[in-house]
């Protein structure tokens, strides 16, 4: 089941990310971080168990523009659509909101590209956009590649 985050989901949101972030897939998020931009987190939890096996945020950069950050999946539930249907809630959500386009920064470009982004050359982006690079642990050098998805009222995907 796919949902809005809420505040008792922040500590499994945070396991999961921690988790990941340990092998370079996303930039650790700190936990007061995660209960600050709370409204922005999907999660995804099995009806079989107690935690979360999935989250996903869309945050804001400005009026046109918005991230899809820090995918997430347990590896037991890969391959099984999850990332794809939290994807979908964020696009969804960035509709509704009016937002024309929506960025990710990823090192899987090809499952983005699936569900319609295009590569972009990363200096396409707006400064604002960077203010996370300097919380990762790659940074400077970064393995991450662009994409850009431009919404449509009538139907995106």
């Amino acid at each position: 089941m796919i949902r809005k985050a809420r505040i008792s989901d922040v500590r499994d949101i945070h396991r999961l990310i921690a988790h990941f972030a340990k092998t370079g897939q996303v930039i650790p998020r700190p936990l007061s971080e995660i209960y600050e931009h709370v409204r922005e987190f999907f999660v995804f939890k099995p009806e079989d168990t107690d935690l979360l096996a999935g989250t996903c945020a869309l945050h804001i950069c400005w009026e046109d523009l918005a991230e899809i950050r820090s995918l997430v999946v347990s590896e037991e539930y890969q391959g099984q659509g999850v990332g794809v249907a939290l994807v979908k809630a964020c696009l969804e959500e960035a509709l509704k909101l009016g937002l024309p386009k929506v960025f990710v920064l990823t090192n899987a470009p090809d499952f983005f590209q699936r569900l319609g982004f295009e590569l972009i050359e990363k200096t396409a982006l707006p400064q604002k956009v960077w203010a996370d690079c300097v919380k990762c642990p790659k940074f400077p050098d970064c393995d991450e590649v662009a994409l850009i998805k431009y919404l449509h009222n009538d139907h995106w995907d």
